[in-house]
């Protein structure tokens, strides 16, 4: 089936399945599901003992899934995690799904979640297809401009080619970046995992795989949408301590 959504927003079920009265249901799972993980538990049968546990829908075990993680691949995230203020002359590598569909989903009003390592992560599949949506545009527009605040010299954004469409947003991305000014490239490749993975440059992504074998990476999806989508509907399921 053709994917016709107009919006990047949230599932008609996420109001109720991710009300504030499940969140403490859902950090709890998080940490377990990251206990097990940080014990060598076969990765499957853990995810499917935690969320049988809780009686999780699929969504909500995306988002358990998406947020857990071990504490040495924690740990090792944020050891390599370059901050805001280190970006000034950086060239930066975009994992262009990742961080454009988080924005999109921020300005729909979709769920987010900050997992254990920081980052925030949404929900959507793209199901091997990508579709502009009416928040595309703004969205490439508060990624240029976080980017451009932060003094980065420019960006190369990596784009799945086994994703259909991928030439269509490159040509979005290429025109925005005429008409802005910015010093972008896009690049359609067969694996933005893999040559990210192996980039030199400070990478964008959220992919936990990516984080866990990257040199250095920004959390550039949180810092868009923390500073430019006050509005944005974060569900909090990182484990830590209140101020």
């Amino acid at each position: 089936m053709p994917d016709k959504r107009a919006h990047r927003g949230a599932h008609p079920e996420d109001r109720e399945k991710f009300a504030p009265a499940y969140v403490p249901v859902l950090a709890q799972a998080v940490a377990e599901l990251s206990w097990l993980r940080s014990r060598g538990y076969a990765e499957k049968a853990s995810r499917t003992l935690v969320g049988d546990h809780y009686q999780l829908t699929d969504r909500q075990r995306s988002a358990l899934m998406r947020c857990a993680c071990a504490d040495d691949a924690r740990t090792g995230r944020l050891s390599s995690q370059v901050a805001a203020g280190q970006l000034q002359g950086e060239r930066l590598a975009l994992d262009g799904y990742n961080v454009l569909t988080s924005v999109e989903a921020a300005l729909a009003g979709g769920a987010l979640f900050l997992g254990r390592d920081m980052c925030l992560r949404d929900v959507a599949s793209m199901h091997g297809s990508y579709r502009k949506v009416q928040e595309t545009l703004p969205a490439v527009d508060l990624i240029g401009q976080t980017l451009a605040r932060l003094g980065v010299a420019g960006a190369l954004w990596y784009l799945d080619a086994p994703v259909s469409n991928s030439g269509r947003l490159k040509t979005i991305l290429r025109q925005q970046a005429g008409v802005r000014q910015w010093d972008w490239q896009v690049e359609i490749v067969a694996s933005p995992d893999h040559e990210l993975m192996a980039e030199a440059r400070i990478v964008a992504t959220s992919d936990s795989v990516i984080l866990d074998r990257c040199q250095r990476w920004f959390n550039l999806a949180r810092q868009v949408i923390e500073t430019c989508v006050p509005h944005a509907w974060v569900i909090d399921l990182s484990g830590r301590r209140a101020p």
